[in-house]
C-alpha cells in the first residue's frame, strides 16, 4: 500500500471511529428523546429478560398490570365537574364564614375579600348509581357507573411546581423518584421494544403551566427507569429517525464499528454490563422500527378515531389518548398524560368548556375502547390534577374565576377492580376540607402500588442513609373499600 493509500485508510479508519463515539457519547449521555429512550429500553429488557423485576416482587397477586394516568394539570375544578354544593348556590356571593378559612393557607386571594362562589354550571345524576356530574362533562356522565369518583383528596402543597412534584414522587423535594420509575423499578418492564414508563403532553385552556421532567423523573434510581417523553406530533422520539443521507445500511455499519471497539476496550477496561447495553445497539433499531409504527394511526378504523375525536399526529390530548391504549396493548407499564390548561383564576366558565371540549370525549373513548377490548379489568385509570379550587370567587380580571385549593378536591378511578359507579368520600358543605373518609395523595400511591401486588410498607429503597418509599414516613391507607 503507497503512502498516499495509507493516509486515505487511516483518515477513513479515525472518521469511522470518530463517528461512532460521537454517536456513542450521545446515546449514553444525553438526557432526554432516541438516546433515553433507546438506552432505557435496552437495559430494561436486559435485566428483566431473566428476572423481572426486584427480588420478591411483587409481595401478592396484581390486579392491574398497568396505569393510566389522565393528568388534568392545573388543578381542575371539583365545583364545576363531580362535586355538587347546593349550599355554595344558596350562599352564592356571601362572605365565606371565617370559621372555614381562619388561618388557613390561600394562594393568590391572601389578603382579599372571601365570598362564596357557586357552581357555574348545572349538575345532574347520571348511571344507576346516580354520580353527580356537571354540564361541562357530557362524554364522562355516560361513565357514571364505570368511574369511582373521590371526593375527600387532599395534598400538602398549594403552589403548582411543587404540588405537580408532591402528587408525583410523594414528596415536594425535587430529586426524588416518580411513581411511574417506583413501579416500574419494582416490576420490570413487560414491553421489549418500548420504555417502561411513556409520557405525553397537550395543551389548550387557560395559563397552562410548566411541566418539569423532574415530575417523571428516576430521581436516585438507575436513570433508565425515567418516565420518556413522546411527541405526538412530528417524530415521536428525538433522533428516531435518520438524520438526512444516512440509511440503514450505514447505521448497521456503524453498530459494526461500535461492537468491534467496545470489545477492544473491554479487554482492557472492568465494566461489561454498562459497556456492553451501551454497545448493544440492536434495541435501538428495535425502537426505529417500532415506535415509528405505534404512531401510525392509519391502521385504525374510522369509527375509533371519530370515537376519539381524533386527527392522527395532531399533538392533542384525543391523539394522546389513543396513543396510550396502543401503548397499553403492547405492555408499556406506567403511561402518563398531561393536559395543560387548567388553572382558572378567572373565566372558569370559558376555559372550563375549552378544557372538556378537549378531554372529556376522548376520556370516555379511552374508557370504552379498554372495556371493549378487556382490558379495562387489569388497567387502572386515574383522572385528576395536583389540587382542586377553592370554593371563593377570584375575580381579579372581572370574569370569575377560583383560586388554588389544597385542602380538599376530586379525582376519580376507574379499571383493575375499582367499584364503579362508587361516590367515595365527601367534602364539607362549602368543599372546604374532607367531611367523610378523607384521601390523602399518599393513599392514592399507597393503593395503587397494592394494585400491582405491592405492599407500599415493605418497598423500600436505601438512600442516603435512609429507608425511602413512595409513600413516606407518615402513614399512608390503601382503600380497600372502592375495590371490589
Amino acid at each position: 500500500m503507497s503512502n498516499h493509500q495509507h493516509c486515505e485508510s487511516r483518515e477513513r479508519t479515525m472518521s469511522l471511529f470518530n463517528s461512532a463515539l460521537a454517536r456513542r457519547q450521545f446515546l449514553s449521555t444525553t438526557g432526554v428523546g432516541f438516546g433515553a429512550a433507546a438506552l432505557s429500553s435496552l437495559i430494561a429488557r436486559d435485566s428483566q429478560a431473566h428476572a423481572p423485576g426486584r427480588s420478591g416482587l411483587p409481595h401478592f397477586p396484581a390486579t392491574i398490570k398497568r396505569v393510566i394516568y389522565l393528568y388534568m394539570s392545573g388543578g381542575p375544578s371539583q365545583f364545576e365537574s363531580f362535586d355538587y354544593k347546593p349550599e355554595m348556590e344558596r350562599l352564592d356571593g356571601q362572605p365565606m364564614p371565617e370559621s372555614f378559612t381562619k388561618g388557613q393557607p390561600i394562594a393568590q386571594l391572601q389578603g382579599k375579600e372571601l365570598k362564596v362562589q357557586g357552581p357555574m354550571t348545572k349538575f345532574k345524576q347520571y348511571g344507576e348509581s346516580g354520580q353527580w356530574v356537571s354540564d361541562f362533562f357530557p362524554w364522562q356522565q355516560k361513565l357514571a357507573d364505570d368511574i369511582c369518583v373521590i371526593r375527600s383528596m387532599h395534598t400538602d402543597q398549594i403552589n403548582h411546581d411543587p404540588a405537580n412534584t408532591f402528587i408525583n414522587t410523594g414528596t415536594a423535594i425535587s430529586g426524588r423518584p416518580s411513581m411511574g420509575a417506583w413501579i416500574n423499578y419494582g416490576l420490570g418492564s413487560e414491553c421489549e421494544d418500548l420504555p417502561g414508563f411513556v409520557v405525553m403532553t397537550s395543551v389548550g385552556g387557560r395559563n397552562p403551566q410548566p411541566i418539569a421532567a423532574r415530575q417523571w423523573d428516576a430521581g436516585f434510581l438507575p436513570s433508565r427507569f425515567s418516565g420518556v417523553e413522546f411527541n405526538s406530533a412530528g417524530d415521536p422520539v428525538h433522533y428516531i429517525s435518520n438524520p438526512p443521507g444516512v440509511t440503514n445500511a450505514q447505521q448497521r455499519r456503524l453498530v459494526d464499528a461500535v461492537n468491534a471497539l467496545d470489545r477492544r476496550r473491554n479487554e482492557t477496561v472492568t465494566n461489561p454490563e454498562l459497556e456492553t447495553r451501551i454497545a448493544n445497539y440492536e434495541t435501538a433499531f428495535r425502537m426505529q422500527a417500532s415506535v415509528p409504527e405505534l404512531m401510525d394511526m392509519s391502521g385504525e378504523p374510522q369509527h375509533i378515531l371519530d370515537m376519539y375525536g381524533c386527527k392522527p399526529g395532531d399533538g392533542s390530548f384525543a391523539s394522546n389518548c389513543l396513543l396510550a391504549r396502543k401503548l397499553a396493548e403492547r405492555g408499556v407499564r406506567f403511561i402518563q398524560l398531561y393536559h395543560r390548561g387548567w388553572d382558572h383564576h378567572d373565566g372558569i366558565e370559558k376555559y372550563m368548556d375549552i378544557c372538556c371540549r378537549l378531554t372529556d370525549q376522548p376520556t370516555y373513548a379511552l374508557i370504552h375502547d379498554l372495556k371493549q377490548r378487556g382490558m379495562l379489568d387489569d388497567t387502572l385509570v386515574i383522572w385528576g390534577g395536583e389540587f382542586g379550587r377553592t370554593p371563593m370567587s377570584q375575580t381579579s380580571k372581572g370574569a370569575p374565576g377560583r383560586d388554588h385549593h389544597m385542602r380538599c378536591f376530586t379525582s376519580w378511578m376507574a379499571g383493575g377492580g375499582i367499584k364503579g359507579g362508587l361516590s367515595y368520600g365527601q367534602s364539607d358543605i362549602l368543599g372546604y376540607f374532607p367531611a367523610e373518609n378523607p384521601v390523602h395523595v399518599r393513599d392514592m400511591h399507597a393503593t395503587m402500588l397494592h394494585m400491582f401486588g405491592i405492599d407500599h410498607e415493605r418497598f423500600t429503597i436505601k438512600h442516603q442513609g435512609l429507608d425511602l418509599k413512595l409513600t413516606g414516613v407518615e402513614k399512608a391507607h390503601v382503600l380497600k373499600d372502592i375495590m371490589a
